[in-house]
């Protein structure tokens, strides 16, 4: 006998069939926009002088690997990325936690972290700089800077507007608070902490690359600056190009950790 009523059967196919047609939709999009783009190139309707070319990437991307440049600064920026996206993970839920289980504290910080949030962290990287070192210390906590508080506001905001009757009812039962966080707090807001992950790859790639090209002699944002200083415009749009496939691979491997 089958387990699954014919409706349901149908569900599933329907789902698999929407979820193909969105793969095929986005792969239509980025294959479109490149060819579009290698044919403006190619007729001449933009200046690859100043826009590149698809097949001009393609060309740089090899040179790079072959004098080995490519994988040199793009190793340095993979370690900088996974150490502070994991050291903001860890620091903003943590926070989070101690202000969702204690309303004095958070009432006590909440204006600095609005306040500090706030701040534009390019004006402190003079600051960073003095205080760490031009090193990929500074980098690291410059990328800090611009995640911790995201992250802090973003997954407290969850975790304070959980179900109240959720945690009345587990309250009834005579639970602690840890238990409170453990079954009820914690697991409603799974999906909010998969979507903060989704932001804090953007925020932490957006704080190694500033901080890259204020101290660092490597990285993807050391090649960008020094692309621009001798407006290599190929080189500039390649490592644009590479910092896209960083993204896309961590939100690819983020949401097969959410499933």
């Amino acid at each position: 006998m089958n387990d699954y009523s014919y409706e349901h059967i149908n569900y599933l196919k329907k789902i698999k069939w929407n979820n193909f047609f969105v793969l095929i939709t986005r792969l239509f999009i980025i294959i479109l926009f490149l060819s579009l783009w290698e044919l403006f190139a190619r007729t001449g309707f933009i200046n690859t002088f100043l826009y590149s070319s698809p097949s001009i990437i393609i060309k740089t991307l090899y040179r790079l690997s072959i004098t080995g440049e490519l994988l040199k600064h793009l190793n340095i920026t993979l370690f900088e990325l996974t150490i502070s996206f994991f050291l903001s993970t860890i620091l903003g839920i943590t926070i989070a936690t101690i202000f969702w289980s204690c309303n004095f504290i958070h009432k006590v910080f909440d204006p600095y972290i609005t306040v500090l949030n706030s701040l534009p962290k390019v004006a402190l990287g003079p600051l960073i700089i003095i205080w760490f070192g031009a090193s990929t210390n500074s980098i690291i906590f410059m990328s800090l800077l611009i995640s911790v508080f995201i992250t802090i506001i973003n997954v407290y905001h969850g975790f304070n507007s959980t179900n109240e009757n959720y945690i009345t009812m587990i309250k009834s039962f005579g639970a602690t608070k840890w238990q409170v966080f453990r079954y009820v707090v914690f697991p409603s807001n799974i999906n909010n902490i998969i979507s903060t992950l989704k932001i804090n790859i953007s925020m932490n790639l957006i704080g190694i690359i500033m901080g890259e090209l204020l101290v660092s002699k490597k990285g993807i944002g050391y090649l960008i600056m020094y692309g621009s200083q001798v407006f290599n415009i190929d080189l500039v749009i390649t490592c644009i190009f590479i910092l896209g496939i960083i993204s896309y691979i961590m939100y690819y491997l983020i949401n097969k950790i959410s499933r």
